[in-house]
């Protein structure tokens, strides 16, 4: 592979920055997928009931199971596909194109007329989901100072729920038969999130490509104006060029052996980090999340219509973990933060089991309880996507997201929602709050993996905490 040598310092000079108007619009055109992601979940488990009442397309439990199942299939493998062109063809082609797919899919799903164009429209939205999770992550972590950088990450993955909040509230509208018919309220659901889609869309025309993949490819010129630009808006008015230099190859792309071996050989330890972060974070969530409903109308008999409204401080919670806590996984550290949510989330889990099993909650105080759990459990799971993001080399940062999402998916995610979803079916509180011990007993493992082998990357350079692959060696 033919290179070149390029000596740089645009990743000092983007670490050195102040937080600016152009990070904000960063956040906003990019970070605002997580409450597009929450709002289409919620709304997509909402719907179920409206589907199987749909005088056109009359869907069984059975059948919600198989869509549910081809959203999440297409999840995993958009975000390996896409995250391998990520850093193959850049972030900013691949957020547009990501948002393109998911935006004609969901739209598309609005108009389905039968089970097979249902879930082939739901397999879309999820590759289009699936790939903006690796586009934008990656995106996000190589613009951001990095004495922001964590927090910010938090932030952007916690708005998930903000999004899940506005789905409950406007599923409570939409699905309601008195306001329109049982075959129109969950098409409108869906083309909702298309139109939020498409204003998202002309939002991102305003964000430039990442100046450290140009960098790596090449294009070194080009990455330099958009650093210029960025630096306009800076308060401190900093000269350019004030950062030490870093010397790369520049390449087209990284071969598919060198990022397994990157992966599986060099980054081994980082790689068992990642992989536990994900998949117990996974199975925690979806485990809780995807049966929150069941546990709601089987063991305290709230009317499913009424479940939006417990979903609302449920996702409350959620999302101010990452906000209150988000500025100390900066400042205290990595290790100590992300271990310490685990672990808490995971001992809070077992304690909340325990009093649903000796029936000392209500619906109301079940639904405070799942608050305080996933306060700290979100700021958790919004870590573990921070962690595989800046704990590996740039010229693979989007793939390595992918993988681990995948891969902690389907470990964790595909099994969660089956194996509790089958012990509350037994009716049995005894064997529900079985499922509650082994998923914070995941957590407190994943906490105790972290704790040992986790990397302190708090307010350090991206290139810092993982050499370039392309990094010339002196």
């Amino acid at each position: 592979m033919n290179t070149r040598l390029v000596e740089t310092d645009i990743p000092a000079r983007l670490d050195r920055l102040s937080w600016n108007r152009f990070h904000t619009l960063i956040i906003v055109a990019l970070g605002i997928t997580w409450v597009l992601d929450g709002l289409e979940v919620t709304l997509a488990g909402a719907v179920s009931g409206a589907l199987k009442e749909s005088p056109t397309l009359r869907f069984s439990n059975t059948d919600i199971g198989i869509a549910g199942t081809a959203y999440l299939v297409g999840a995993v493998l958009g975000a390996l596909f896409f995250g391998w062109l990520t850093d193959r063809l850049g972030r900013k082609k691949l957020f547009f194109i990501t948002l393109a797919v998911y935006l004609a899919a969901t739209g598309l799903t609005a108009f389905s007329w039968n089970l097979w164009s249902f879930c082939l429209f739901r397999f879309l939205t999820g590759a289009g989901i699936g790939g903006e999770y690796t586009a934008i992550n990656s995106t996000i972590q190589e613009f951001i100072p990095a004495k922001y950088r964590g927090r910010t990450d938090l932030i952007v993955n916690g708005s998930f729920w903000v999004g899940a909040a506005l789905g409950a509230l406007g599923s409570i509208v939409l699905l309601d038969p008195t306001h329109f018919a049982p075959d129109l309220g969950w098409r409108i659901c869906f083309g909702i999130g298309a139109l939020l889609g498409l204003a998202i869309l002309l939002l991102r025309t305003f964000i430039p490509e990442s100046p450290r993949w140009l960098v790596t490819h090449g294009r070194a010129a080009e990455g330099e104006a958009i650093v210029r630009h960025i630096e306009t808006h800076a308060p401190e008015g900093l000269a350019p060029h004030a950062g030490p230099k870093v010397a790369l190859h520049a390449r087209t792309h990284t071969p598919l052996r060198e990022v397994f071996h990157t992966l599986f050989h060099l980054h081994r330890l980082r790689a068992l980090v990642g992989l536990t972060l994900m998949s117990a974070q996974a199975f925690f969530y979806n485990a809780v999340f995807f049966t929150y409903a069941l546990v709601l109308t089987d063991f305290y008999g709230i009317a499913a219509d009424k479940v939006g409204l417990y979903i609302l401080p449920f996702a409350a919670g959620n999302f101010l973990g990452p906000v209150v806590l988000g500025h100390l996984f900066d400042t205290v550290g990595r290790r100590p933060m992300i271990a310490g949510t685990y672990l808490i989330s995971g001992l809070l889990l077992a304690v909340t089991g325990w009093m649903f099993q000796q029936g000392m909650l209500t619906a109301t105080g079940q639904t405070l309880a799942w608050m305080a759990v996933f306060f700290f459990a979100s700021a958790a799971a919004s870590s573990a996507y921070l962690t595989v993001g800046e704990t590996f080399p740039l010229e693979i940062r989007a793939l390595a997201i992918a993988a681990f999402y995948a891969l902690g998916t389907g470990l964790g995610g595909a099994l969660g929602p089956v194996i509790f979803g089958a012990l509350v079916e037994t009716g049995s509180r005894d064997a529900v709050f079985g499922g509650y011990l082994f998923g914070s007993a995941l957590m407190a493992f994943a906490a105790l993996v972290q704790w040992r082998w986790g990397v302190a990357a708090e307010r350090r350079a991206l290139e810092d905490v993982a050499a370039p692959l392309s990094l010339a060696r002196r």
